[in-house]
């Protein structure tokens, strides 16, 4: 008797398929209604459904493709998809290859707790032998993730005390959060963004970005916008997702008005409850520092403050470039080497 053989069959997603691309889907950021966004901000898009031998969609995973400058080609880019395989990466080679790739930027949502050594490994080997190499990182290697099986009782109480004390204080001061996702919900998130990134002086997408997002992904249920107000004034608005029983922290901005009635605190906690009774299981915080954190850094005061919810601390699998066009992909890397050396230089010199 011959050895049973797994088939397995990649292939275009249609769009008659849309729901169960999005039923397998691994991330907001892999959704259907993602791709839809992205096109609309002028990407190329690919999308590809892997199909077991019963006609199963098991694997559904999306590739934008964007311009290269100078070298001429593009570069894909598939943020938090599935674990990889030897065939997924075939298949990816051959899109690529179809849209003049020079490499295929891979960042699967494959995940492990921190405390776990080389959990990686074997995948990492598979990487490599199919024409794989470590890249550069575009999402943080680490995130906090907060269980929400528990009762909000039990939430609350495994919180750290000063967080706790922190989220009454917002409470007794009179803080207010309440979902508002509607344009005018959106327009007051982009005005704090606005007075963030100035403040703060960090990149962060322009008004259209948010726009456009907002217009393509309000109606899915997906993204939601939570804001905290005081006296009248709206001192934070966090965008939030819900996606396949997870809720998810991608965006935030925030007044310098009245910190001291510590919003964000209650903000955070809303957003949980919030993500728990649309039935999710699990938050994702969309990054941190990671293990020993610099105190330092000008984002550790943002690491501690998730920290405070009791909260996983996992690694995801290293960003890998699956190389296509090999000479240009050595010219691209040597370029973006020397573009971040004269960008950390320039900042180190203050200009």
């Amino acid at each position: 008797m011959l050895p049973y053989v797994q088939l397995m069959i990649i292939r275009p997603i249609t769009l008659e398929e849309k729901e169960r691309f999005n039923a397998v889907a691994a991330h907001p950021l892999q959704s259907w209604e993602w791709g839809e966004f992205r096109q609309a901000t002028g990407q190329s898009l690919e999308r590809l459904g892997i199909f077991g031998d019963n006609g199963a969609l098991e694997q559904a995973l999306s590739v934008t493709f964007h311009k290269i400058p100078v070298l001429g080609g593009t570069a894909g880019y598939m943020p938090k998809g599935p674990r990889p395989t030897p065939e997924m990466l075939h298949a990816l080679s051959e899109v690529g290859r179809r849209q003049g790739c020079v490499f295929i930027k891979l960042e699967p949502n494959v995940q492990a707790p921190v405390e776990a050594e080389q959990p990686f490994a074997d995948l990492e080997e598979m990487l490599s032998n199919n024409s794989a190499q470590p890249g550069r990182s575009l999402f943080t290697r680490y995130t906090f993730v907060k269980d929400l099986s528990a009762d909000e009782e039990t939430m609350l109480a495994g919180f750290k005390s000063k967080t706790r004390y922190n989220i009454r204080l917002a409470e007794r001061k009179g803080v207010e959060v309440v979902e508002d996702t509607t344009q005018a919900g959106l327009e007051e998130y982009i005005r704090l963004l606005e007075e963030t990134t100035a403040r703060q002086g960090f990149y962060a997408h322009g008004s259209d970005y948010f726009r456009t997002m907002w217009k393509v992904l309000c109606e899915s249920g997906m993204l939601r916008i939570l804001k905290a107000t005081y006296e009248g004034k709206t001192l934070s608005a966090w965008i939030l997702f819900l996606f396949n029983g997870v809720g998810y922290y991608p965006y935030g901005a925030s007044s310098r008005e009245h910190r001291e009635v510590m919003a964000n605190n209650l903000m955070m906690w809303e957003a949980l409850k919030l993500a728990k009774r649309e039935g999710c299981t699990s938050f994702d915080m969309w990054g941190s520092l990671g293990p020993n954190p610099d105190s330092n850094h000008k984002w550790y005061g943002f690491h501690k403050f998730k920290e405070g919810y009791d909260v996983e601390l996992v690694q995801s699998l290293p960003t890998h470039d699956l190389v296509i066009n090999s000479p240009i992909y050595s010219l691209f890397t040597l370029g973006d080497s020397l573009r971040w050396k004269w960008l950390r230089f320039r900042v180190a010199i203050g200009k």
